[in-house]
C-alpha cells in the first residue's frame, strides 16, 4: 500500500494502544521528527505508563509540535488520538502554522492488540481499555475530513501495516528547485497591448495566427505572471491567450490574482457581481466559443496561489505574503495571496485600507507582488510591488531576477479611471517608505546572509557597542545605506625595519587559499562615502530625510567626514554639478547615487 504525504505535514497516528503505532513510527520516520506521547510522560516523571503525568505531558507535546510546525518541519505524533477532542488541539496548531494534517489510523482486530498488549509488562490494563478507544476510533472516523483533516489512509490488517510505503510530496507551490532566471510581470488587467510590447523588451518573441499565438523566450528565460490578468482593459481574452500559452509550453509560471479568481468564477456559474471591469470581460468573452470558455475555466482553476523559489529566496504572490505563510498550503495563504490583508477599515475613496505587512516584513526570501497599483516600483525590507497601473494609464511593469533590474513599458492610453490617484499617499497603496526603521534590526544577536561568504554572525555585545558609537557620533541613520569593505592586510613581516614584505604576502594569502592576486600602489587615505540625492523631494522620499538636505558624507563607521556644514556643502554641490554636466544623472536613470571614494 502505497501512502503518498507531503514533505511538510503534521501527520497523526491514531488507534487504540497495542495497534503498533510507535513500530510503524520507528520504521517509516527519523527518530527526530516523532513526537510520542508515551515518550513525553517519561520525560515528565520517568515512567511512560504513568498517567497522572499525562496532562504536562501533552502540554509539552503540544509545545514541541508548535515550535516544529513553526519552523516548517514534517511532524508526526504518536498518540492514541481516537476521539475528536484528543485531535483539535492539534488540528489547530497545523491550521495556526498552514500545515496539512494527514491522519493514518490502526483499525487492526482487536485480538491482535490485545495479544501485544498482554506481552508489555507496562501494558496490563485488559481489553477495557482497548476496546473503549476502538469504539470510539470507529464512532468519529467518518467526521475527520470535517474537523480539518485533509487525507486519511486507513490500515485494517497487519499485511496492509506491514506493506506500506511511504513517499513524501512536495506541495505545488515549493519549487525551491527552480532558480530561473525569471521575468516577473506586474498585472496586465487586460492590456495585451503593453503585455506584448514589455514581452519584446524583455526579448520574447510573439507571433499571432489567427486567434493562436506563440510565444520564443530568450534562451533559459522564463517569465512569471503575479496575476490579475484581466478586466479593466480592453484585450483581457488576448492576455489569457498568452499567459496560458506560455505556461502549457513552460516558458512561464503565473499565480492566481482576485480578478482571475472571480472570471473563474464567473465562468462556472457561480453569482458574482460584474464590478470592477468584470463586465467588460464578460463582453470580451462574448464572441468566444464555449470550447474556449471551458479552457479558461480549467486553466483559471488550476492557478496557485504562490511559488517559493530559487532555494527559499523568491516568492512570487498576488497580493505578497508574510514569511510564516510561504511555502505551505492553507485556505488562509490563498486568501492572503489573491487579497493581502485589510483593517476593517475604508479610505476616503470607500476602498479597503490593507494592513501594511511588508514594513514589519523580515524574511529571507524577496517577495515579488502587485494587487495594489502604485506610481514607481520600489524596494521595502525585501518587497516589491510591481503593479504600476498600467490600465489606470500608468506603466506595466516587470523585474528580472536574479538581476533585479526593472523594466517597464508606458501604458499606451487610460483603459480605467483609478478610484484612488495612483500617486496618492504611500499608506493608501499598502506600501510603506523604504527608510522606515526599526531598532530590532540591530539588536540582540544577528546572523547575516552575504552573497560572498554565506553567514555573518554579528554577537549581541558587538551589536550593543556599535550601536552606543553610532547613536552618539553618527549621522542620522537614514543616510547610512552602506557598509564599505575593507581588505584584509596581510600577516607583519618577520624582517626588521618592515610593515610587509610581498613574497611574505604571496605565501600568506596563499595559506588562506587565494590563487590569484591584483597589485596596486598603496595610498594611504580615508574613506569617504558621498550619498546625494538630486532634489530635496527626493531625499525626503527615498531617505526619509526632512530636514532639506541633499545629501551628506560620511567615514565608513557613519560620522560626518567634514566637521565644517559650510564644506560639506560645498564638496556635495560640485559632485552634483559634475553629475549634471557629465550626464550622469540621466544616463544612470536615478535620482540619487552613493559613491565611495578615498581622499
Amino acid at each position: 500500500m502505497k501512502i503518498e504525504i507531503p514533505e511538510f505535514a503534521l501527520v497523526l497516528l491514531v488507534g487504540a494502544s497495542g495497534m503498533g503505532k510507535s513500530t510503524f513510527a520507528s520504521k517509516h520516520f527519523l527518530p527526530t521528527e516523532v513526537v510520542s506521547s508515551d515518550r513525553m510522560r517519561g520525560w515528565i516523571a520517568d515512567d511512560e505508563t504513568d498517567q497522572s503525568a499525562t496532562g504536562d505531558a501533552f502540554d509539552v507535546l503540544h509545545f514541541i509540535v508548535e515550535k516544529r510546525l513553526k519552523n516548517r518541519r514534517f511532524t508526526v505524533v504518536d498518540a492514541t488520538s481516537v476521539q475528536p477532542e484528543s485531535r483539535k488541539s492539534l488540528v489547530a496548531l497545523a491550521r495556526k502554522w498552514h500545515a496539512l494534517v494527514v491522519a493514518i489510523t490502526f483499525e487492526l482486530p482487536e485480538e491482535v492488540a490485545l495479544a501485544r498488549n498482554a506481552e508489555r509488562p507496562d501494558r496490563q490494563f485488559g481489553a477495557g481499555p482497548v476496546r473503549r478507544q476502538m469504539l470510539n476510533l470507529k464512532r468519529s472516523i467518518t467526521s475527520m475530513g470535517r474537523e480539518g483533516i485533509r487525507y486519511v489512509h486507513r490500515l485494517r490488517s497487519i499485511e496492509q501495516v506491514e506493506a506500506v510505503e511511504i513517499t513524501r510530496t512536495r506541495l505545488w507551490t515549493d519549487r525551491r528547485g527552480d532558480s530561473g532566471p525569471f521575468d516577473i510581470i506586474g498585472d496586465v488587467h487586460g492590456c495585451a497591448d503593453e503585455l506584448e510590447t514589455i514581452l519584446d523588451e524583455l526579448g520574447y518573441q510573439v507571433s499571432w495566427d489567427g486567434k493562436d499565438v506563440h510565444v520564443t523566450p530568450p534562451e533559459g528565460r522564463r517569465a512569471i505572471f503575479v496575476g490579475d490578468l484581466v478586466d479593466r482593459g480592453p484585450r483581457s481574452p488576448d492576455v489569457l491567450r498568452i499567459a496560458k500559452h506560455m505556461v502549457d509550453s513552460g516558458t512561464a509560471l503565473a499565480v492566481v490574482g482576485n480578478h482571475d479568481d472571480k472570471l473563474k468564477r464567473h465562468l462556472s456559474g457561480r453569482n458574482v457581481k460584474p464590478t470592477h471591469g468584470l463586465a467588460e470581460t464578460i463582453e470580451q468573452l462574448g464572441s468566444e466559443p464555449p470550447e474556449f470558455l471551458a479552457e479558461m475555466r480549467e486553466w483559471l482553476d488550476g492557478l496557485l496561489s504562490h511559488y517559493l523559489l530559487d532555494d527559499g529566496k523568491l516568492v512570487v504572490a498576488h497580493a505578497g505574503l508574510k514569511e510564516e505563510m510561504q511555502g505551505r498550503a492553507s485556505g488562509a495563504i490563498r486568501s492572503f495571496c489573491m487579497y493581502g490583508e485589510t483593517t476593517g477599515e475604508v479610505d476616503e475613496f470607500g476602498l479597503p485600507v490593507r494592513w501594511d505587512w511588508a514594513s514589519e516584513y523580515k524574511g529571507r526570501a524577496k517577495v515579488v507582488y502587485g494587487h495594489t497599483p502604485v506610481l514607481e516600483a520600489n524596494w521595502v525590507n525585501g518587497t516589491i510591488c510591481i503593479d504600476t497601473g498600467c490600465v489606470f494609464g500608468g506603466k506595466l511593469t516587470a523585474l528580472r531576477y536574479p538581476e533585479l533590474e526593472l523594466v517597464s513599458v508606458d501604458a499606451e492610453q487610460t483603459y480605467y479611471e483609478p478610484i484612488r490617484p495612483l500617486d496618492g499617499p504611500a499608506a493608501d497603496t499598502g506600501s510603506s517608505p523604504a527608510h522606515q526603521l526599526n531598532i530590532a534590526d540591530v539588536l540582540g544577536k544577528q546572523v547575516i546572509e552575504t552573497g560572498l561568504y554565506g553567514h555573518v554572525t554579528v554577537r549581541e555585545d558587538n551589536a550593543a557597542a556599535a550601536l552606543e558609537v553610532m547613536t552618539r557620533h553618527a549621522v542620522d541613520p537614514h543616510w547610512l545605506i552602506h557598509l564599505p569593505p575593507t581588505m584584509s592586510p596581510a600577516e607583519t613581516s618577520a624582517q626588521e625595519g618592515w610593515l610587509e614584505r610581498p613574497e611574505e604576502a604571496f605565501a600568506y594569502y596563499g595559506s588562506k587559499g587565494a590563487r590569484k592576486l591584483v597589485l596596486e600602489e598603496k595610498h594611504m587615505g580615508s574613506r569617504a562615502l558621498i550619498v546625494l540625492s538630486k532634489t530635496q523631494e527626493t531625499a525626503a522620499k527615498r531617505f526619509g530625510v526632512h530636514d532639506g538636505s541633499r545629501g551628506t558624507i560620511v567615514t565608513r563607521t557613519g560620522r560626518r567626514f567634514f566637521n565644517d556644514a559650510e564644506l560639506e556643502a560645498s564638496v556635495l554641490h560640485r559632485v552634483d554639478q559634475a553629475m549634471e554636466s557629465s550626464g550622469l544623472w540621466t544616463e544612470l536613470d536615478t535620482d540619487w547615487v552613493l559613491i565611495s571614494t578615498e581622499s
